[in-house]
């Protein structure tokens, strides 16, 4: 229970069920937090609900745990040139690691969330299925998810739009029927940013942004360790007045290479081996799968290769993507998960 509307929500739908139901919220960030769903006010939320629910609500303390496999890292990613996704970490290490393990522990049969997916089963197999609202699906940060994960995951709202959901919870007379959605990192201040928290951590890089193609220098970047492949939002238009967005970023030389968006589009994203997790049938050289390259992108035909390496073709021209983003395989024919892997080259 993060003290989101979601999350109370399935916890009040699975008691109307006739679930046995226990609360947990779990604090994972010790730092200051104003956004996400690591602050003090998110806990007491998810307490207050847990009270007119009726459940027990208990709070586990993973802040140790949370700094090893999902900042420590995110910072790492970034003095590497790549652009780290801590949602799915966190994801993987902790919420469907750590307290899947915890909750088998003190004997629960199942572990639920307020995510907007569905776990479906098929001739005895589970599988991962795009949540019903399309614009809150959240399949894609639960794509890593194994087999025997889904078998012990309840995701009560994935059926429903969200509208539907803020029903439920006011008709449950819950404080969190209004709350806004939570869009931040939990442990990055909204009001302070990424720089600054980055820069607490590490020292920075300046670099001179070029033009790829012409050479032209056209600024210069406090920090390049912010750059992502593929943005557009900060970078200044080249001299002939069109919007250039990043299409390679190379710390050692302290440069920063942009393009034109018809200069930079990609035919190919490299996928990195041992991160794939296959849902699925295990996927060979020459299935075609739907593609989803981040958590609000658009699927795409891709076909998939695997000669020496894993890589995506993909079968139209793509802005890039950038190194250590996570890419999601649906199947062509519905909206199952069939595979997730972490980006590590574009070309």
């Amino acid at each position: 229970m993060s003290g989101g509307v979601d999350s109370s929500v399935a916890a009040g739908l699975l008691l109307e069920q006739g679930h046995q139901v226990v609360g947990a919220t779990l604090k994972l960030w010790g730092g200051v937090s104003d956004s996400g769903c690591c602050s003090v006010g998110d806990v007491d939320d998810a307490r207050r609900v847990a009270q007119t629910l009726g459940v027990d609500h208990h709070v586990f303390n993973y802040t140790e745990e949370f700094e090893r496999d999902v900042v420590a890292p995110f910072v790492a990613g970034h003095l590497a040139g790549r652009s780290p996704n801590p949602c799915i970490e966190c994801n993987r290490h902790i919420k469907f690691d750590l307290l899947f393990e915890r909750a088998r522990r003190l004997g629960f049969e199942a572990v639920a969330t307020g995510h907007h997916a569905q776990v479906v089963s098929r001739q005895g197999s589970h599988y991962l299925v795009r949540g019903a609202d399309d614009q809150k699906d959240q399949s894609y940060v639960l794509g890593y998810l194994r087999a025997e994960q889904l078998a012990r995951l309840l995701l009560p709202i994935g059926h429903l739009q969200k509208s539907e959901v803020r029903a439920h919870a006011e008709r449950m007379g819950l404080r969190t029927w209004d709350k806004p959605d939570s869009q931040d990192v939990c442990f990055i201040e909204a009001s302070k940013g990424r720089e600054v928290f980055l820069r607490q951590r590490a020292t920075l890089t300046t670099a001179t942004i070029v033009d790829a193609t012409t050479g032209e220098e056209l600024g210069e970047s406090a920090a390049a360790e912010l750059m992502t492949v593929g943005q557009r939002r900060g970078v200044l238009p080249g001299r002939d007045g069109q919007k250039r967005y990043v299409s390679r970023v190379d710390l050692a030389a302290r440069r920063v290479e942009v393009g034109r968006l018809e200069e930079i589009l990609i035919s190919s994203v490299g996928l990195e081996e041992e991160s794939l997790t296959f849902a699925r049938e295990r996927l060979g050289d020459g299935d075609t799968v739907l593609a989803q390259c981040s958590a609000h992108g658009r699927p795409q035909l891709a076909t998939v290769r695997h000669q020496g390496r894993w890589w995506l073709e993909l079968h139209a021209p793509s802005r890039p993507v950038a190194p250590g983003q996570s890419v999601v395989l649906y199947r062509v024919d519905d909206p199952t998960v069939v595979e997730g892997a972490a980006i590590v080259t574009n070309s």
